[in-house]
């Protein structure tokens, strides 16, 4: 094996070839990664000789230590890392140390996977679907913003450009920052697709192939990952918040989807209306019967509904069309085995297995029960008065967190979706964050009605 050993994720690793790599490439710390029911990256870092405890699915995890696991009576559990995702680090490696990782499921101490692991949960929904004979690849678009320190080392609201979409050097100033993080993202074994300044200032976006779900999920939670870490390293600061400034676009994460069946796109059929197939209607009916109620999962902190709204590029308005881009559901210009559904709410702050559970199960309900959407809708849907989207019959996304879980409990295909476990944790969660800013006294408030009162 080289020294430049780069994964590639279709096919897993042997453990012997895998041990070799670590030992012709000196690694010395191996990271067993794992996802928590908000998506945030947890991890177990083990020296390098302990390999073959991981390996033999060994290594234990207090899963009391982790929100949304298990209680104290019941937390001894299991990493069982996915040989496929075994890359080495690029930016936690050098002559002296260098670090590898696995990205993992979590199992309950009998073996069974653990039913509040969202990559077990996602692993699920795939399973099912799977029986129906339908794989979901996704390509996701996930926007970021680049912010700058202080003195101190504190993060600020200052960007180091004042760059607007697609512009260049000079006046991008994160160009060179993109560059490494694609060189990075690369040495990981990504196929990056395109990198670009977003509209706002300081706004980014870099964009890799698209995958099945599942491997989608790892590669969102690892790019958010390396973008960060590479920020950092840089002396700048990277967020996926959807709303971190006021007044300027938010970060969204449009996933474009495409069902595939014996390795076929069936989204397409040249001999149809649009080229469209049926599964691709029946999945855009499915997607847009159920998207208030999932909502909450793909767009699931209080910050996400500063970003859903009129007059910044964030579809709010359930409809779909061929190119409107003021559609919550866009169906890009490419057909053949390129052909894709793009929905547009999702932003980055999401759980990326959880997501992908709930929109994989949202298409399969439309495709199962022939779910027909509305007719497209070709006007500027943010231009249309309350008559006219009333008469159009277009409905909207919920326009807070609370209204959004109060949908998610009444849904029992959402609900589904995620399993009683996760469903319960990540409820009781996510109201406690809604009473938190429900009871908060925010500085503008005190602007505003101090003077007044």
């Amino acid at each position: 094996m080289s020294e430049t050993f780069i994964p590639n994720y279709e096919k897993a690793l042997s453990k012997d070839e895998i041990k070799k790599i670590i030992s012709e490439n000196h690694v010395e710390f191996i990271k067993l990664e794992f996802c928590d029911i908000n998506g945030t990256m947890k991890n177990l870092s083990i020296p390098a000789e302990q390999v073959d405890k991981a390996l033999n699915n060994e290594i234990m995890l207090d899963g009391s230590s982790i929100k949304g696991f298990r209680s104290i009576e019941t937390s001894d559990m299991y990493f069982y890392p996915d040989l496929k995702t075994f890359a080495i680090i690029p930016w936690r490696s050098d002559d002296e140390t260098k670090v590898a990782r696995f990205i993992c499921d979590i199992h309950n101490a009998d073996g069974t996977p653990f039913e509040g692991c969202p990559r077990c949960n996602l692993k699920r929904i795939i399973a099912k679907a799977e029986k129906l004979g339908y794989t979901l690849n996704v390509g996701p678009e996930a926007e970021f913003f680049i912010f700058e320190k202080d003195e101190e080392g504190n993060v600020t609201l200052e960007t180091s450009d004042k760059a607007g979409y697609y512009d260049a050097a000079p006046s991008d100033k994160g160009e060179n920052l993109r560059r490494k993080i694609v060189k990075t993202l690369k040495n990981m074994g990504f196929e990056v697709e395109a990198s670009h300044h977003e509209v706002a200032k300081g706004q980014h976006e870099v964009d890799f192939k698209y995958a099945d779900a599942l491997t989608t999920a790892d590669n969102i939670m690892t790019f958010k990952y390396v973008v960060k870490a590479i920020a950092e390293e840089s002396g700048a600061y990277a967020t996926f918040m959807p709303k971190p400034i006021f007044g300027i676009n938010g970060s969204g994460m449009h996933c474009n989807l495409s069902l595939f069946k014996n390795g076929k796109n069936v989204f397409y059929a040249p001999d149809r209306m649009y080229e469209l197939s049926r599964e691709a209607l029946y999945s855009i009916g499915g997607l847009l019967k159920h998207v208030k109620s999932f909502t909450a999962v793909t767009n699931p902190i209080i910050n996400s509904y500063k970003r859903l709204v009129v007059g910044y590029e964030a579809p709010v308005y359930l409809a779909w069309s061929l190119a409107n881009r003021s559609a919550l559901i866009r169906v890009p210009a490419k057909r053949g085995e390129a052909t894709r559904v793009e929905l547009r709410s999702p932003d980055p702050s999401c759980n990326p297995y959880l997501a992908l559970s709930v929109i994989f199960e949202a298409i399969i309900d439309g495709v199962e029960n022939k779910i027909e959407p509305p007719l497209q809708v070709e006007e500027n849907i943010y231009e249309m008065t309350s008559k006219e989207l009333k008469r159009a019959k277009i409905d909207s996304l919920p326009a807070s967190l609370d209204e959004a879980l109060d949908l998610l409990e009444k849904n029992p295909t959402v609900k589904e979706a995620l399993g009683e476990h996760i469903l319960h944790e990540f409820l009781e969660t996510k109201r406690k964050e809604c009473d938190v800013f429900r009871t908060y006294v925010s500085p503008l408030e005190i602007e505003t009605y101090l003077p007044m009162h």
